[in-house]
């Protein structure tokens, strides 16, 4: 079996959720083992961060490089800014009819509002928790000014930004330098033009080698968050994951008809390009790590103007939030559920465009530190997150998968919604 066959069986849909039913079956018979398992997860992550601040540097100079020679960066300036725009608004009026539809958060049984009482009890008798409780929420709820903002994006010193991991001041540095590039002559800067390119294939190769022991990992990762969460928060939180699956579904199935739409591949083809950008976002839960496997898929799998999809993945990456706007939008509109709040026309349309505002101030943050900015959204419509932000933080290991699932691939259909259409063979 060849390195291509073997990767096509890892990414494999099926065996994916296999080793997330085995992973859950794990963790929950065998708790003990499952934590001790969260080791694994750790490691795989770590190496795939590793990779990624490398990778994303050499792919946006070298391709700002080239599009400022070939005169291609200012036609895509204004579809980079409509289709941002776009998805994001997509992305939050989803979260809003589905769960104005559903109603996740009404006429809850006597048994889930005491299992909420009793999560959130047993919370606040614990000192540690309290205390990253109200330190979340004050932060959250804290805004910058234009000056902290600005100190936030621009790098003093590119070096300490790299090693801290500051994606978003590593994005500036490499736009600015890539512009500059493209403006010295091919004479000089054609050995740094081969270095990049270099650096960008072999973070590529790297990648690949990583998708090899996936399936382990995946097993090692859901075992971890089973065991340290239990089961008895998703039961008690079942109607909003369930709800927001519906909702990550609903806008998947979107995103995946416009690449589809918009490629020249048949809807089979498509699907199974995009397994390895959706096997990835499931077990990391990190769309940063993502990024080489998107890069791969529309470039190679799916045949769009490359030097366009190595500029605009990590761009879209950093800038465009559809997964935590679609989640704001979602966990919004719970609370006002579940505390029995019936949201006129111009507040919906208010959290709407709060939920986008916040999903791009969520940008470079991952995780609880994505989840607590719900607070800034609630704050605007007057909800109380504080006492709900537990039952959340609960249940978060499973909703950042499906963050990352809608992040991943819709940032994939705005990149292929940019790009020019790939020419019929």
């Amino acid at each position: 079996m060849n390195a291509q066959k073997i990767q096509q069986l890892i990414l494999n849909p099926w065996i994916i959720l296999a080793c997330l039913v085995i992973g859950f079956t794990l963790g929950w018979a065998l708790p003990s083992v499952g934590l001790k398992l969260a080791v694994v997860g750790e490691i795989y992550v770590d190496l795939l961060k590793m990779i990624v601040l490398p990778f994303m540097v050499s792919a946006i100079v070298f391709s700002v490089q080239k599009l400022f020679q070939e005169g291609g960066a200012r036609p895509i300036a204004g579809r980079v800014v409509l289709a941002f725009a776009g998805f994001s608004v997509v992305a939050a009026i989803v979260g809003i009819l589905t769960f104005s539809v559903t109603q996740p958060g009404s006429n809850l049984s006597e048994e889930t509002l005491a299992t909420f009482g009793q999560i959130v009890d047993d919370d606040l008798s614990k000192t540690y928790t309290t205390m990253e409780l109200y330190g979340v929420d004050e932060n959250a709820q804290k805004g910058k000014s234009l000056e902290e903002m600005v100190l936030i994006l621009i790098p003093s010193n590119i070096f300490e930004a790299l090693a801290k991991g500051e994606t978003l001041k590593a994005l500036i540095f490499s736009l600015l330098f890539g512009m500059a590039l493209g403006y010295v002559p091919n004479r000089i800067a054609g050995g740094l033009s081969q270095t990049l390119e270099t650096v960008y294939q072999t973070c590529q190769t790297l990648t690949k080698w990583l998708n090899y022991p996936l399936p382990v990992v995946l097993v090692c990762m859901s075992a971890a968050q089973i065991a340290g969460s239990g089961i008895e928060p998703l039961k008690a939180m079942a109607n909003f994951v369930l709800a927001f699956g519906v909702a990550s579904l609903i806008f998947l199935a979107l995103a995946v008809l416009i690449i589809w739409k918009r490629g020249n591949a048949s809807l089979s083809e498509t699907m199974d390009a995009l397994r390895g950008p959706f096997a990835l976002a499931i077990a990391t839960r990190s769309s940063v790590t993502c990024m080489p496997a998107m890069i791969e898929t529309l470039a190679q799998r799916l045949s769009f103007a490359k030097a366009r999809v190595e500029l605009l993945v990590p761009l879209s990456d950093s800038i465009l939030r559809v997964g935590p706007i679609l989640y704001y939008a979602c966990a919004t509109l719970f609370i006002a559920q579940l505390y029995e709040r019936n949201l006129e026309a111009h507040e919906l349309a208010l959290l709407l465009a709060v939920s986008v505002l916040a999903g791009f101030a969520s940008a470079g943050m991952t995780g609880l530190v994505t989840m607590s900015l719900t607070s800034m959204v609630c704050g605007y419509l007057g909800l109380p997150f504080e006492a709900a932000f537990i039952l959340f933080l609960a249940v978060d290991p499973v909703c950042d998968i499906l963050r990352t699932m809608v992040l991943v691939i819709g940032n994939t259909a705005a990149v292929s919604m940019i790009c020019p259409r790939p020419l019929k063979i």
